[in-house]
């Protein structure tokens, strides 16, 4: 129930009674078009407004406009959001000077009651799971703290905008005269993620995963969020996790970023940067990167709601505290997840069982186990953006476009500003089976050797190196190029540097390599995928030589021009690649790089 005019219609805000056709009459009765006010208190408001945008997409009577909120810490970021979607903004002292149709805020803080005009409150979470302890009454969950839902005893809204029916009557619980203005229309946000479900491989391929586990950790803001609690997991992730078999990748809430700064985030995480970490952009690419995971690791934050209504493995790394509220449907989640080992068991978990337990939950998991605990926090899937146009519309006294709203697909992810080009390299030998495992450079465990791509790792990885390769570059635009032949760069890596054992050649990008060796003697390396079922899985070619480069220290004898070719086996990632080594043929040897 919502409040109603006498004749059962909703009262405008500006005082004036909806017309019976459902437009809003003008003062000289002609039909009004539409100032939409977007007014954002920092960037994750934005973000939240911005998923908004298809309600009104097509509509040219809508004038849509940005302003921001003042009185947040982190609203410098939220100007600058603003400014990247080249929106048209207006000042706060001019907002609240003149009137609008309509006002949408995505949150209830700051003083939204100095704005003249029907005031939407969309969600600005995956509803209300935890306290903010120094904010308000200080003992309310975020969103529904009536310092700033009922401001003087008032509504600050016009239309509550929840995303389910339990939230209403959370609401009720603290104002019944809100809860009677509010309306259940789901998350726009969510429809979002959904309607990139099917663009899953496509940002998996952008971020590079392949065949890999992308594992996702996602961190709230304040002081009991992950990065507080534990800053240095992000690192020992990348470090620890092989290469061949997980992606780390980093999801931060807007406002960490805003109170630690772009730059100082980037440096803090640089190190799990250089190893392989994905550092997801805080609009749009985050949910991206949630939508190509495999599992996440995550605190008490809304991501983790996001990730079990997309039916992802979720493993619990919440230590505890004053914030997450008893009961909520993210006590719930949490509480039913595989849990990480404390922060004070962390270096015993992560050296001994970080990937039996990452195993164990993906194993564990079953379709829909964890989409239930998303079911009491999202109603009204596939339909919200269509549940807020008819409220939005009602309020605005105007006859909603004739084409759907839709929710936009995400873009895909942008492709690793850093992959690591250094490897420490752990090798078994049984027989004609290798088994590799490699780990970011500056990894602390033994290893058999430093494998390291030329050209791209530092020199004093290559220095330092047992192994170098290099990729082969595609050809340029530029008609000046030079290239150089198998033969003879081979030959002058391993006289350039004197720690190298093999110097190795990628040729294509999934099966030819040539490599030499300390011998003289040149090998060609043919890679053949690993089949399973329907699915064909390639190997990264440089792992695969890693294998060989050890394979031969143990056998050292290369087989003889007119002898048969070797097979070996190499297991990486927990697969089973059949490898073929022969003798180089002279056409090989002068394949150019």
């Amino acid at each position: 129930g919502r409040r109603a005019t006498g004749d059962g219609r909703r009262a405008t805000g500006d005082g004036r009674r909806a017309t019976g056709d459902g437009r809003r009459a003008t003062g000289d009765g002609r039909r009004a078009t539409g100032d939409v006010l977007f007014a954002a208190r920092s960037a994750n408001a934005l973000h939240r407004l911005l998923d908004v945008l298809p309600v009104f997409a097509g509509d040219d009577r809508i004038r849509r406009l940005f302003t921001l909120v003042p009185g947040s810490d982190f609203d410098v970021d939220a100007l600058a959001a603003i400014e990247r979607v080249h929106a048209r903004t207006i000042p706060w002292d001019e907002a609240c000077r003149r009137p609008f149709d309509l006002i949408l805020a995505a949150s209830p803080k700051g003083d939204l009651g100095l704005l003249h005009g029907d005031r939407v409150l969309l969600p600005h979470g995956a509803g209300f799971n935890k306290t903010i302890r120094g904010e308000g009454s200080g003992d309310s969950a975020s969103g529904l703290d009536p310092a700033y839902v009922l401001p003087g005893g008032r509504p600050v809204s016009t239309l509550y905008a929840l995303a389910h029916p339990s939230q209403v009557a959370r609401l009720a619980a603290v104002s019944p005269s809100a809860a009677r203005q509010s309306a259940v229309v789901g998350d726009p946000t969510l429809e979002r993620l959904l309607a990139s479900v099917s663009h899953r491989d496509r940002f998996r391929a952008a971020l590079g995963t392949g065949d890999r586990k992308l594992i996702v950790l996602t961190s709230t803001w304040g002081p009991e969020s992950l990065l507080a609690r534990r800053p240095g997991l992000p690192a020992e992730l990348a470090v620890r996790l092989t290469q061949d078999r997980y992606q780390p990748a980093l999801i931060v809430h807007p406002n960490e970023r805003s109170r630690t700064g772009a730059l100082d985030l980037v440096e803090r995480l640089a190190p799990a940067l250089d190893a392989g970490l994905i550092l997801a952009g805080p609009y749009e690419e985050w949910a991206a990167v949630l939508v190509a995971a495999d599992a996440v690791i995550t605190d008490h934050g809304s991501t983790a709601l996001y990730a079990a209504a997309l039916d992802r493995t979720v493993i619990a790394a919440y230590d505890g505290g004053d914030e997450l509220i008893p009961g909520s449907p993210m006590a719930e989640l949490l509480g039913q997840s595989p849990r990480l080992a404390p922060a004070d068991h962390l270096d015993t978990a992560l050296d001994t069982a970080l990937e039996a337990t990452l195993d164990a939950a993906l194993d564990a998991h079953r379709p829909g186990a964890t989409r239930a605990f998303a079911d009491a926090a999202f109603a009204e899937r596939g339909r919200a953006l269509e549940r807020l146009r008819e409220e939005v519309y009602g309020l605005l006294g105007l006859d909603p476009p004739a084409v759907p709203a839709t929710a936009r697909p995400l873009p895909p992810p942008a492709p690793p500003a850093r992959v690591p080009a250094a490897f420490a390299v752990r090798v078994h030998i049984s027989g004609t089976e290798v088994r590799v495992e490699r780990y970011p450079a500056h990894t602390d465990a033994p290893a058999h050797h430093l494998a390291a791509e030329h050209g791209t790792a530092g020199e004093r990885h290559a220095q330092s190196a047992g192994l170098l390769y290099r990729r082969a570059e595609p050809p340029g635009a530029s008609p000046h190029r030079a290239v150089r032949t198998v033969a003879g760069w081979t030959a002058e890596i391993l006289d350039s540097y004197p720690g190298c054992r093999t110097a190795s050649a990628v040729l294509s990008a999934l099966s030819l390599c040539v490599l030499r060796t300390r011998s003289g003697a040149l090998l060609t390396v043919r890679i053949s995928p690993c089949r399973e079922a329907d699915r064909i899985v390639h190997a990264d070619p440089a792992a695969v030589l890693s294998a060989v480069h050890a394979w031969l220290a143990v056998h050292p004898g290369p087989p003889a021009a007119d002898a048969a070719a070797v097979e070996i086996g190499c297991r990486i990632g927990g697969r089973l690649f059949p490898v073929r080594l022969s003798p180089t043929t002279p056409d090989e040897a002068e394949l150019t790089l």
